[in-house]
């Protein structure tokens, strides 16, 4: 049987697996065009594509943009240290393993009943380099020594919304505290009209990161639909002329704002702290349909 027709058939006998975890209700959907790919979704809302052959294949927008910030935080195939507050399928954990070899990565996912079915169903390349902590994001991120981490990726959503608590300035002083020198930071963000949400989270990285710079669709950046954005930050200069044109030749473009233009679109929103956030606002229903 040739490879092609054995492909279609593991995929047409694949069935969906459905489970409850912590956070709702689970589903993995195999991709009918990829052998051993899948779709993870939380109560109905996507959150994570894997690919079990080719880990290196990024099929969701936002987490191409992040995939493009773990190229770039060092020269290419050199191992980091990379933090993932958030585990969803390990996605990113999975496409850092098969891009840069030999990385050691921290995945801190809260959802336990999750990372159980995920090690299950979609298990980790036994060389993979990988520790999974079922824990709160900031619990696990507290206990990152001081300076180890390469790159911090906060991808965290409860209910298709971004928890309060990971959206303040002293959570970033943490982020901070954990990154190296010259450590990139990066957060998947997700905001709609009138984009309050999203101007604030500029303001509150600018408070307490040098570099910013702000990958998004140009219809979200314009207030016209709710999506995803993916903010980076360090302490250095970013490298935002690769960045852009890797997130022009993207197969949607995007478009990456930064210095003034980023600080005019903030619109004078101001940084938010613990005592006065909030979680980022829950998108419309007609997002996922």
């Amino acid at each position: 049987m040739g490879k092609s027709r054995s492909a279609r058939r593991v995929r047409e006998e694949a069935e969906p697996v459905v489970e409850a975890v912590d956070g709702g209700l689970a589903e993995l959907i195999p991709d009918r065009d990829r052998a051993r790919a899948w779709t993870l979704l939380i109560d109905g809302a996507p959150q994570s594509h894997v690919d079990l052959d080719d880990p290196a294949h990024l099929s969701f927008e936002y987490q191409r943009r992040l995939g493009h910030v773990v190229d770039l935080v060092a020269p290419p195939g050199r191992p980091v240290h990379a933090v993932h507050l958030g585990g969803g399928a390990f996605t990113l954990a999975r496409y850092v393993a098969a891009t840069r070899p030999r990385s050691t990565q921290q995945v801190v996912e809260f959802d336990a009943a999750l990372v159980q079915l995920v090690r299950r169903e979609l298990p980790l390349e036994s060389n993979a380099r990988v520790r999974v902590r079922s824990a709160d994001a900031r619990e696990g991120l507290a206990k990152v020594p001081d300076g180890w981490a390469d790159l911090i990726v906060a991808d965290v959503f409860s209910g298709a919304r971004t928890p309060a608590h990971l959206t303040s300035t002293e959570f970033l002083d943490d982020v901070r505290r954990a990154l190296r020198p010259g450590g990139l930071y990066a957060a998947n963000l997700a905001d709609g009209p009138p984009l309050t949400h999203l101007r604030g989270q500029i303001a509150t990285a600018a408070a307490r990161f040098a570099e910013l710079a702000l990958i998004a669709d140009p219809a979200v950046l314009r207030g016209r639909r709710f999506g995803n954005a993916v903010l980076v930050a360090a302490d250095q200069p970013l490298p935002l002329a690769e960045l852009t044109r890797r997130t022009a030749s993207d197969p949607h473009p995007g478009r990456v704002e930064h210095g003034r233009p980023l600080t005019d679109f903030a619109g004078g929103a101001v940084p938010v702290t613990d005592a006065a956030a909030v979680a980022s606002p829950a998108p419309p229903p007609s997002v996922f349909r």
